[in-house]
């Protein structure tokens, strides 16, 4: 085939059944946006470690160029075709919107693109598909365009979209994990002492004071055993458990308990994760992993006030102990 021909030359393009066409106008528009959309994918494509995330794309670009040599054929062109969307493909999209959806559970904030390179692309696919889909319907004012077709265009922008969310949760996921091994292997074995402990909870008792905000605050060593609990004077009874499996929650996960909360979310990686461990893991916010020479050597909880009061005494404790100890 050549890749030149001449034929284009004065702005026209030919039709998959002999006409020929402006090249500016609204059919080729169409066609035209639709390849934008796949490249996009396919930088995208390139980037992705995840194989059955790489899958779907691959479906998604082959079917995009079904669309469009369907849209790119005049009457005579439509009739050649034996390769066409079908009601088969639009359900493959919302299956695998669903599974998806499953998998990474509702969403709290809208999402603003760029949490990786990978995923960003994916959002820039998504927004060329929906200005592709916007002409389509632009064009089916004009010439009949299948049903099926208008159906999968706008199935395909919500499946891209969450596969670009899929593809930041998995990115989330590996970074964790190197970071927890990265940890594991470095510095020599350091231990928390009862010492560091009553200093910790002196710099929490302070904190809190300042908030008027009476709290039990806990730390535990590296294994999960209490070394001290210290409970202000006017502290809530529930705060002396919270507390304790506030900073077994953070040792055990090697994360803070907030950071738990948006990954135990229906369909996420540690859904249902508040039922193991005889119920001890909270998922709410006030533990926090200590880290020392790049280990987690214990964890500390903070009950007593709102989630955010509670995070709030934790990190300035986190601070005195990041600029003291470590």
């Amino acid at each position: 085939m050549a890749i030149y021909t001449k034929k284009g030359d004065g702005g026209e393009t030919g039709l998959l059944g002999g006409s020929r066409i402006e090249k500016d106008s609204l059919k080729v528009s169409c066609y035209g946006t639709l390849d934008e959309a796949n490249a996009s994918l396919g930088l995208a494509y390139s980037l992705i470690t995840d194989e059955e995330l790489k899958k779907s794309i691959k479906n998604i670009q082959a079917k995009i160029f079904v669309i469009g040599a369907e849209l790119a054929s005049d009457e005579k062109g439509k009739d050649l075709l034996t390769n066409k969307i079908k009601r088969a493909d639009i359900s493959y999209l919302e299956k695998t919107i669903d599974r998806l959806d499953k998998k990474l559970g509702p969403l709290h904030k809208f999402i603003i693109p760029g949490e990786t390179t990978a995923s960003a692309a994916l959002h820039q696919a998504r927004s060329i598909i929906r200005r592709a889909e916007r002409l389509i319907v632009k064009l089916d004012r004009l010439e009949t365009v299948r049903d099926e077709l208008k159906k999968y265009m706008n199935r395909l922008s919500d499946t891209v979209f969450m596969l670009a969310r899929t593809e930041a949760n998995h990115c989330f996921i590996e970074q964790v994990k190197q970071k927890v091994v990265q940890k594991l292997n470095q510095g020599d074995k350091v231990e928390l002492c009862l010492k560091t402990a009553k200093k910790l909870a002196e710099w929490a008792e302070e904190a809190a004071s300042k908030i008027n905000v009476p709290i039990t605050f806990t730390v535990v060593d590296e294994h999960g055993n209490t070394i001290l609990l210290h409970r202000m004077e006017g502290s809530l009874l529930a705060s002396i458990d919270l507390s304790e499996n506030k900073a077994y929650s953070a040792l055990a996960l090697k994360m803070p308990t907030h950071e738990i909360s948006e990954q135990a979310q229906p369909g996420a990686d540690l859904y249902g994760i508040s039922a193991t461990n005889q119920n001890r893991i909270v998922t709410f916010g006030g533990g926090y992993p200590l880290i020392l020479n790049g280990r987690v050597v214990g964890a500390i909880g903070v009950s007593g006030g709102t989630v955010q009061e509670d995070r709030k005494i934790a990190e300035e404790v986190l601070g005195q102990f990041n600029k003291v100890l470590r």
